[in-house]
C-alpha cells in the first residue's frame, strides 16, 4: 500500500466514525469537551539504534488525526518524518518516514483539564537518502513494516487547542542493515492539537 492511498484510508474511516458518532451521541455535560476530532503536529526527539552499541539522534516532526467514537476509545493516524546527518557518525545522512493506523484510549477524569492517552499503531515506513544494504550492492531508499506503541498526556488550553505535553513511544521499523534487519527507536515529543466540536 502506498503512502496516498493508506492516508486516503485514514482519513476517510475517521470521518466515518465521527459522522456514525455524530448520529449517536448525546449531548456531554458543559465542562467535558465535545470534540470527536482533533489534529495534532508534534516536535519528535528520536534515539534509534540498529543495535546496542549503534545508537545515533535524529529530529523532526510528526501530524495526527485523531477521531473518539465510542467512551474513550477512537482510531488515529500518525505521519511522521525524522532526518539525522550523521547517522553512526559516519558522515551518512538517513530521512525515515512512517505512516501508522490503529486504536488509540484516552482517558480524562472529571471537571478537569488533562487527559492521558495510550495507543498501538501499525504502518510502513520508508528509509529515504541514505546506505542500505542490498544483495545487489547498497540502495538508497527502502521500505519496510512498522509498529509504535505508547502514549502521552494532553492539557486543555481552550476548547478548541490543546498542548500535547509530553508524547513517547517506542518504534520498530524493519529496514535492510547489516544486523538484524530491524531497528528500535525511542520517541518523544510535545505539540499542538486543535480539537474540532
Amino acid at each position: 500500500m502506498n503512502l496516498r492511498m493508506f492516508l486516503f484510508v485514514a482519513i476517510l474511516g475517521t470521518f466515518s466514525l465521527q459522522d456514525l458518532h455524530a448520529q449517536e451521541a448525546k449531548p456531554r455535560p458543559a465542562s467535558t469537551p465535545a470534540s470527536t476530532l482533533d489534529f495534532a503536529v508534534v516536535y519528535n526527539g528520536q534515539w534509534a539504534a540498529v543495535n546496542s552499541t549503534n545508537r545515533f539522534a535524529m529530529q523532526g516532526a510528526s501530524a495526527q488525526i485523531h477521531g473518539k467514537f465510542w467512551k474513550g476509545l477512537g482510531v488515529v493516524a500518525d505521519v511522521g518524518e525524522t532526518h539525522t546527518a550523521n547517522m553512526h557518525n559516519s558522515g551518512t545522512g538517513l530521512d525515515l518516514v512512517t505512516a501508522t493506523f490503529g486504536p488509540r484510549y484516552t482517558w480524562q477524569p472529571p471537571h478537569r483539564r488533562l487527559e492521558v492517552f495510550g495507543q498501538f499503531l501499525g504502518g510502513e515506513a520508508w528509509g529515504l537518502h541514505s546506505v542500505f544494504p542490498a544483495p545487489g550492492g547498497a540502495q538508497s531508499s527502502v521500505y519496510g513494516g512498522a509498529w509504535q506503541a505508547g502514549g502521552g498526556t494532553n492539557f486543555r488550553l481552550n476548547r478548541y487547542l490543546s498542548w500535547r505535553v509530553f508524547e513517547a513511544d517506542w518504534l520498530c521499523t524493519h529496514l535492510p542493515n547489516a544486523t538484524s534487519q530491524s531497528e528500535n527507536n525511542l520517541r518523544v515529543g510535545t505539540g499542538l492539537i486543535l480539537r474540532l466540536p
